[in-house]
Formats: C-alpha cells, sequence, structure tokens
C-alpha cells in the first residue's frame, strides 16, 4: 500500500503500470456527486481534453484497514482491465490523488433497482427476460474466463441510452475459479457461499443464483426475505428450501427461476444453459428496453413538475397566509418521525463491504414507500439535453445534471443534491448494521486466511517431512551401492589373489610331476644299464658255453642281441617317456580340472555373498520404508487432528460472533421500539390538546346557542308575564339556564375524560401488540440463528469424520501399495537369485563340458561329472556331513545346505567327482552309494536316505 499516492504507486514497477500519471483534477472536470456509499462517493465528470462524459468512483485507502482498501483497490482495477465484453462496464482508468483511487468507467443512465423505484411497481415479463438475456451474457463471458462476480443483483445491472445491458461493480469479484470467500450481499447470496468456509470452494454457478433473486427482486420489487435481519436471512438462506415466486407470473418465467435456485449447486445449470431457455429465447419487441427508459424518464419528468408545482405552492402560501399553525406543524413533524422510525425499523439490508454497498440504498428505498411517497421531494430522472428538449416552462426552471453511478446510482434524479443527502443520511442511519455486517466478514475471511496459511504451513511441514524420508532412501540406496562396490572389489582382488595362487601351485604341481618324471626317467635307465649289462655278461656265458659255434658267429649273435636289447630298452624309454607325457598331460588336465572346479566354487561362494548382501539391505530398506510410512501416517493424523481443531475453535468464534451479533441486533431493535414508543408518549398530549380544544369549541358553541335561546326566550317571558312577575321569572330563567350549563360542563367533563382514555388505551394496545410483535419475530430468528449454527455444526462434524474416514482409506491403501511393492521387489530378488544361480551354473557347467570334451579329444580319459541329490529324513544332518561325504577317489561336493524343519533337510545339487577309468565308474559310485548309506544309518538309526546319481553314463536310484 502506497504512503502517498503516486510515489508509492511508483515503487512497485507491476502497480505503477495499473494508474495514469496524470492529476486527475486537471483531466476531469464538471465533477458532481451522483451517489454515496461506504465504499466512497460516485461523481459525474467530463474529460477536459476529449468532452467526454464519464462516471468516476473515488475510493479513499485512509482511515481503518488501510491495507485491505488498497488490496480491494488493486484487485478491482485488475479485474476490470480484463474486461473487454459489450455486456460489462467498460474501464477507462485509474488515477490516484491525495490516497484517493479514482476509478473511470463509461457512463450510463442507470440501473434496473432505478427502473423499480421510478415506476414504483414490477416490471413487465418481457422487460425481465431483456435484461437477464443481457446479464446472461455478461456472465458467460466472466465464467468462460474463469470468473466470478459474487454480487449480482438489480442495482449492479445498469442500462445504457441505446438499452444495453451492463454488469458493473466488480468490487467483489474473483479473478480465479473456485473461490471460497465470504463477499457479496446477503439477500442476494448463494447457499455455498454462506458456507464456503465450512464446505469448501464454488464456482461461477453463485452468480447463477443470485440471478435467480434478481428476477424475483424485479418482479416483486424486492428480494426474498428482504423483512428480516441481513444475517437471519443468511442463516435463512443456508438451511431452508430455495425462494421461489409469488406473484402470478408464466410458466417459463416460473420455470427460469426454480432452474436458477436449485440449491444444490451441481444441479444449477450454467450461464450458457440458461441463455437456450425458453423464458430468454422467447419473442419480444427489439426496442423493448429504449422504451422501458423513455418511459422512465416520462415518469421521472411527470415527478419534477409535480415537485415544482407542489414547492411553487408552498412558498405562495407562506408569502400570503404566513407560516403554518403551529398545532398543524407540530403534527407534521410527528408523521415525518414515526414515518422515520418505521422505516428504520424495518430496514434491514446490510451492504456488502465492497462498491456494492452503496447499491443497498436503492433497495432500503424501495422498501420505504411510505417515506418516499410523503417526501416527493425524492424524484429521479436523467435529461438527455442534447436530445431531449424541455417540455414545460416549469421544467425549464430546473436545472438537471446528466449522472451515473456504477455500482446503482440513481441515475435518473434530477434533485440531485437532494438525493445524495438522503444516501448521506441513509448511509449514516445504517451504518450500525454495516459496521456490524463488515465486521463479520472481515471475520469470516479472517478465518479463511488462518485455514489457508495452516493448510500451506502443514503442506510445507509433510514436504519437509518427504523429502527427509526421501533424502534417507536416497542415502541408504548410496550406502548400498557403495557396499556393492566394495564388495565387488574384494571379490576383483580374491579372484585375482586366487589366479596367483592357482598359478603358482600349478607350476609347483607341474614341477614335482617332472622331478618325480625325471627321477623315475634317471632310475629307468640305470635299470636298463643294470638289466644291460646282465643280459650281456648272461648272452656271453651262455655263448661261453656254447663251444661248437664259431667265433664270428658269436660275435654275429651277440651283436644282434645287443641291438635287440638296445632297441627293446629304445622302445621301454620311449614308452616311459610317452607315459610320462601323458601322466603329464593328464595330471595337469586334471590339475586345471580342479582348479576350474574350485574356480566355480569361488565363483559361487562369491554370488551367494552379493546375492545375500543385496537381500540384506533390501531387506534393511523395507524396514525403513515400513517406518516411513508409519512416521508420515502419524504425521498426516496429527496434522488432520490439528486442522481441524482450528476449524471448530473458528466455528466456535464465529457462532458467538453471530450470536452477539443477534443480541445485539435485538437490543437495537428493541431500543428503537422503544424510542419510537417514547416519542407517540411525547406527541400524545399534543394530539390531545387539539382534541380538547375541539371538544371545547363545540361546547362553547353549544353554550352560545343557550345563551341565545336563554335570551330569546326570557325577552319572550318578559313580554308575556306582568312587570310584578318579571323577578320571579327572571330567577327561575336563571337557575334554568345555570342546571343546563352545568349540565354541558358535566358533559364536557366526561367527554374529555373518554377520550382521554380510549386515547391512552388504544395507544398502550398499539404499542403492546408492537412489542408482541417484535418479541415474536426476534424469538424466530434466535432460533433460526440456532438452527443454523445447530446444522453448521453437524455438518462439521460429518466433515471431519468424512476426512478421517478419507485419510483412514488413504493410508491403508499407501500400506497396501507399499506391501504389494515390497513383495514384489522381494519376489523380483529373488528371481535375479534364482536367474543369476542358473546362468552361472550353466556356464560352468559348458565351461566343464567344453573342458572334458577338449580332454577326450586330446585321447585322456575325461573326468566323470555326477550329481547326486540326497534327501534326508531325520534330524538335522550333524557337522560331520561333509567329512563323510569326502571318501576314497569319489569327493562329493555340497551345492546348497537348506533347514526346512527340524525333521527334514535337504542337500541338492551335490556334484560328484571321480577319476576312475570309465569303466568302473558304476560300481565306484555304487560303492560311495553305499557308503554313504552305512555312514547315515549308523549315525542315525531308524533314517531313511534317498541317494538319486546322474552321470553321463548312468542313472540310478537306491531308496532306503
Amino acid at each position: 500500500m502506497p504512503s502517498s499516492t503516486r510515489k508509492g504507486a511508483q515503487k512497485d514497477p507491476k502497480l505503477a503500470d495499473l494508474f495514469f500519471k496524470d492529476d486527475p483534477e486537471e483531466v476531469f472536470c464538471d465533477l458532481h456527486e451522483i451517489g454515496h456509499g461506504s465504499f466512497g462517493a460516485v461523481y459525474f465528470a467530463r474529460n477536459s481534453y476529449s468532452n467526454e462524459v464519464v462516471a468516476i468512483k473515488k475510493m479513499s485507502y485512509n482511515g481503518k484497514q488501510t491495507t485491505e482498501k488498497w488490496q480491494d483497490i488493486i484487485k478491482e482495477v485488475k479485474f476490470l482491465e480484463q474486461l473487454r465484453h459489450p455486456n460489462t462496464i467498460e474501464y477507462k482508468g485509474c488515477y490516484l490523488k491525495d490516497n484517493t483511487a479514482w476509478l473511470v468507467m463509461e457512463y450510463c443512465l442507470g440501473s434496473a433497482s432505478d427502473l423499480l423505484e421510478v415506476h414504483k411497481k414490477p416490471l413487465q415479463e418481457v422487460e425481465i427476460a431483456a435484461i437477464t438475456h443481457g446479464a446472461l451474457l455478461g456472465l458467460a463471458y466472466l465464467h468462460s474466463h474463469n470468473m466470478i462476480h459474487r454480487d449480482v443483483k438489480a442495482g449492479n445491472i445498469l442500462l445504457t441510452e441505446p438499452g444495453q445491458v451492463k454488469l458493473a461493480d466488480f468490487g467483489s469479484a474473483s479473478i480465479a475459479s473456485p473461490a471460497n470467500s465470504f463477499v457479496g450481499t446477503p439477500y442476494w447470496m448463494a447457499p455455498e457461499v454462506i458456507l464456503a468456509m465450512d464446505e469448501g470452494q464454488y464456482e461461477g454457478k453463485v452468480d447463477i443464483w443470485s440471478l435467480g433473486i434478481t428476477c424475483i427482486e424485479l418482479a416483486e420489487r424486492k428480494p426474498p426475505l428482504f423483512n428480516m435481519n441481513a444475517m437471519s436471512a443468511l442463516y435463512h438462506i443456508a438451511q431452508n428450501d430455495s425462494p421461489t415466486l409469488q406473484s402470478n407470473e408464466s410458466d417459463p418465467f416460473r420455470s427460469f427461476v426454480d432452474y436458477c435456485l436449485l440449491k444444490i449447486p451441481q444441479d444449477r445449470p450454467s450461464s450458457g444453459e440458461l441463455l437456450r431457455h425458453d423464458f430468454v429465447r422467447r419473442e419480444r419487441p427489439p426496442r423493448v428496453l429504449m422504451e422501458l427508459i423513455q418511459r422512465t424518464k416520462d415518469a421521472v419528468r411527470d415527478l419534477d413538475n409535480l415537485q415544482y408545482r407542489k414547492m411553487k405552492k408552498i412558498l405562495y402560501q407562506e408569502k400570503h397566509n404566513g407560516p403554518m399553525g403551529e398545532s398543524h406543524e407540530e403534527e407534521e413533524e410527528s408523521e415525518r418521525a414515526s414515518c422515520k422510525m418505521n422505516s428504520l425499523g424495518s430496514n434491514h439490508s446490510i451492504p456488502s463491504t465492497s462498491i456494492s454497498t452503496g447499491s443497498q440504498s436503492s433497495s432500503v428505498n424501495s422498501m420505504q414507500e411510505v417515506l418516499d411517497e410523503s417526501c416527493s421531494d425524492l424524484t429521479m430522472m436523467h435529461r438527455d439535453c442534447d436530445s431531449e428538449p424541455e417540455s414545460s416552462a416549469h421544467s425549464k426552471k430546473v436545472n438537471p445534471r446528466p449522472a451515473r453511478k456504477e455500482c446503482r446510482g440513481r441515475l435518473w434524479l434530477v434533485g440531485r443534491e437532494i438525493q445524495v443527502t438522503k444516501q448521506i443520511h441513509e448511509h449514516e442511519q445504517e451504518n450500525e448494521l454495516r459496521e456490524q455486517m463488515s465486521g463479520y466478514k472481515r471475520m469470516r475471511r479472517q478465518h479463511q486466511k488462518q485455514l489457508i496459511a495452516l493448510e500451506n504451513k502443514l503442506k510445507a511441514e509433510m514436504d519437509e517431512h518427504r523429502l527427509k524420508l526421501q533424502k534417507e532412501v536416497e542415502t541408504q540406496a548410496n550406502n548400498a551401492y557403495i557396499e556393492l562396490e566394495k564388495l565387488a572389489k574384494r571379490h576383483a582382488v580374491h579372484c585375482d589373489k586366487e589366479m596367483k595362487t592357482t598359478s603358482a601351485d600349478e607350476k609347483k604341481f607341474q614341477q614335482q610331476i617332472l622331478a618325480q618324471q625325471k627321477k623315475e626317467l634317471t632310475t629307468f635307465l640305470d635299470n636298463q644299464k643294470k638289466q644291460y649289462k646282465l643280459c650281456k655278461e648272461k648272452i656271453k656265458e651262455e655263448m661261453n658255453e656254447d663251444q661248437h659255434t664259431p667265433k664270428k658267429e658269436k660275435q654275429e649273435r651277440l651283436s644282434k642281441h645287443k641291438e635287440n636289447l638296445q632297441h627293446s630298452q629304445a622302445e621301454e624309454e620311449a614308452l616311459l617317456l610317452s607315459q610320462q607325457r601323458v601322466f603329464y598331460d593328464r595330471n595337469c588336465r586334471g590339475f586345471k580340472r580342479k582348479v576350474m572346479v574350485k574356480r566355480h566354487e569361488f565363483e559361487q561362494e562369491q554370488i551367494r555373498e552379493e546375492l545375500n548382501k543385496k537381500k540384506t539391505q533390501k531387506e534393511m530398506e523395507h524396514a525403513m520404508l515400513i517406518r516411513h510410512d508409519e512416521s508420515t501416517q502419524e504425521l498426516e493424523h496429527r496434522q488432520l487432528k490439528t486442522l481441524q481443531k482450528l476449524r471448530m475453535d473458528l466455528i466456535r468464534l464465529q457462532h458467538q460472533t453471530e450470536l452477539e451479533n443477534q443480541i445485539e441486533y435485538n437490543n437495537r431493535r428493541e431500543r428503537e421500539l422503544h424510542r419510537k414508543h417514547v416519542l407517540e408518549l411525547r406527541q400524545q398530549p399534543k394530539n390531545l390538546k387539539a382534541m380538547e380544544l375541539q371538544i371545547k369549541k363545540q361546547f362553547q358553541d353549544t353554550c352560545k346557542v343557550q345563551t341565545k335561546q336563554y335570551k330569546a326566550l326570557r325577552h319572550h317571558q318578559m313580554e308575556v308575564t306582568p312587570k310584578s312577575e318579571h323577578k320571579t321569572v327572571l330567577k327561575a330563567l336563571k337557575e334554568e339556564q345555570t342546571r343546563k350549563l352545568a349540565i354541558l360542563a358535566e358533559q364536557y367533563e366526561q367527554s374529555i375524560n373518554e377520550m382521554m382514555a380510549s386515547q391512552a388505551l388504544r395507544l398502550d394496545e398499539a404499542q403492546e401488540a408492537e412489542c408482541q410483535a417484535l418479541r415474536q419475530q426476534l424469538q424466530q430468528e434466535m432460533e433460526l440463528l440456532n438452527a443454523y449454527q445447530s446444522k453448521i455444526k453437524m455438518q462439521t462434524e460429518a466433515q471431519h469424520d468424512r476426512e478421517q474416514q478419507k485419510l483412514e482409506q488413504k493410508v491403508l491403501l499407501r500400506r497396501a501399495h507399499l506391501e504389494q511393492k515390497i513383495e514384489e521387489e522381494l519376489a523380483s530378488l529373488q528371481k535375479e537369485r534364482t536367474e543369476r544361480i542358473k546362468h552361472l551354473l550353466e556356464r560352468q557347467e559348458r565351461e566343464i563340458d567344453t573342458f572334458d570334451m577338449e580332454s577326450l579329444r586330446l585321447g585322456f580319459t575325461p573326468v566323470t561329472s555326477v550329481f547326486i541329490s540326497i534327501v534326508w529324513t531325520g534330524p538335522p544332518l550333524p557337522c560331520w556331513t561333509s567329512d563323510l561325504l569326502r571318501s576314497g577317489l569319489v569327493l562329493v561336493r555340497p551345492g546348497r545346505l537348506s533347514l526346512a524343519t527340524d525333521a527334514h533337510t535337504h542337500i541338492n545339487t551335490h556334484q560328484t567327482e571321480t577319476h576312475t577309468p570309465e569303466r568302473k565308474t558304476h560300481t565306484r559310485t555304487n560303492t560311495h552309494q553305499t557308503k554313504i548309506r552305512t555312514h547315515l544309518k549308523r549315525r542315525h538309526t531308524g533314517a531313511s536316505v534317498l541317494v538319486q546319481a546322474n552321470g553321463p553314463a548312468f542313472s540310478w536310484g537306491v531308496c532306503h
């Protein structure tokens, strides 16, 4: 809010663009006040540069609620800037001057409420249809842009000279839909606006309700419940059935009004649907509104001429006869005071806090027919000086001022100064009611702001809570990722270390075999030498014994034996080397196969460790998610409880304020009635004195007649009676006259007493009847308030129950989704575990098969792979199982051990390796199966064992 006019506005560039920087007092001239209300005043003005006639609404943002007033001005200016439609008031700009905003708009003739006030009778259906059609076009435009007027009534529907209907007074309008503020004029408010804070938001269909009430206003001269207190009217609208037309109207009109006043907003039609209604689409003369405007001008002109003649007559009488008599003047003063009290007592129209406040004056005046008819100086007329000449000499003496008021303006007025003075006087009289309603609206808006602020605070708290939980989840995920990375690195290091160890063991194993073979070869060669010498000596001995054989032949035989022996030794040596080479290659292949199997075991251990780690991490994550869900659930319940507590506190405060306002209103009505009665009692002696004077005059006239009759009788008696009897006759006549005068005096006193008693009794009875009627009315309004508050309380409790049930359903659904997510993730993890183990085993099996096929291709007997499945039924397997399954040439390596129960243990996929020749595999395996069975039976008496083995060359199974 600016501290000063232009300087303040220029501090914010966005706000500075909303206002013109020129001095409005230089731009506009001929300013004449044409309307007055709580918002300020409306002026007729003329643009000094373009000579254009405009209407200016001056709104001050000084005094109480300065910030709120400034925000309302900003909101209305922004709203008006967006309007571009022939059925909405044209906005021409805004100026700031001395903490006052000058809102400049197009000039219109008057409002639909002014038509009712001028003609003192309802409008015709065809005229109502034309006005309603124009208003619907404007509302359809607003609703299509998600805007809500929120103060539709006859005083805010203006008419232009060509008969164009314009929506005006956007001080209560909402620039967004839906909305939930408590604004508007009470009698025209839709139920959902009254219950906005209790039941939620509303949309543009609130304008449809107000339009239906406006139709009733145009057809019956005032809206429903207008004779009721404004606060009581709010309670009545909120909980009772929709109003209906009371007058005899056509079926399309009645259907249109009932259609607009459907209680449930969802059932209520939109503005577009109403434009297709038969009542709006019915045929009507194209100049119906122009003819209505012309009739209104003629009526105002006639009233103006009548006013002139009455004033001229009054001035003429005062000039020739002097001032009126005291008693007559006092009587007129008494009548005016009584009229004033009656009008104040029935004036319950509480204007809205926005610009629409001023429009209430027309509605108030429409109720004050007695005051308007008795004080006929308040005439209304708009005169177009350029197009319509004056019709009489009397009217030429009047100097009418063109005038226009945006939200209500009495734009047909000729006696402008008198009318503005009357508006100011009414504004002062209604100030208490207006302040009460304004305070109530401020309280409702403040409550709404508190609820919104709390909701925003709770939402921010929930967002912060969720962000904290999200960070915790991300931290957990990052830690899990880091742990898996560390595990992968550790596995890689172990693999490198194992590979190096394996390589060193392989070299060592090869060196041992080579050294052993070298030793065997050396021994073999030494044995060959020894054997060669022995054979050589044996041959020599045999040759020496044979004396018959020639020496040469012996030499040849010896040489041949040497050659054979050498050849045989060479073959044996070659065979030994070949066997050593085969042995070396076979053992190297076997060692490599063992290394491969050991590597496979290591890989299986690694993948099991990794998968177990993932499972543990996933379980920790799930536990954390469950903990988060529980904390979120606790926070949601706590927030809902806080919100509901604040709502109940605000409702209690609202109900307390409503009760205090009702009590204050009741006291004020009783004080007003008491003042009226006191005034009547004060005026009673004057009235009685006048009536006493009248009776006294009657008795005086009677006495004069009797005196004349006495004189005539005395004269007659004097003539017919002798002179000596004159004294006696005169004495008798004198006594008779005295007796009759005494009777007249007694009758006079009796008449006076009877008149005073009857007047006092009549006054007491009337006052008692008024008091009784007022007490009944106030009691009904108090009962209506109690019923309304009880309904609001019940609705709030039902709303709280619905919110609680909704939260419970939300919590259960979220928990079910979380559990489903956990199950899916565990299933996915188990599936991943199974697939990875399966792929690993398949890969390892392919590697083994490839290695065995390569060994077979190289001519080595393949190492047989046997898979044995043992189902052990009995006590849990002891720790010596691994030692038991390792015997002789068969090595059984357990793959996975799972303890199902104490009585059932399953050992699956035991891979056996045998180094026996293929032809002996079946026997050795059977022997091994027998060993397993024997040991298990010996250690666990009464246990049953099922051993199944599958190998490349056999398949067998034994059940014990």
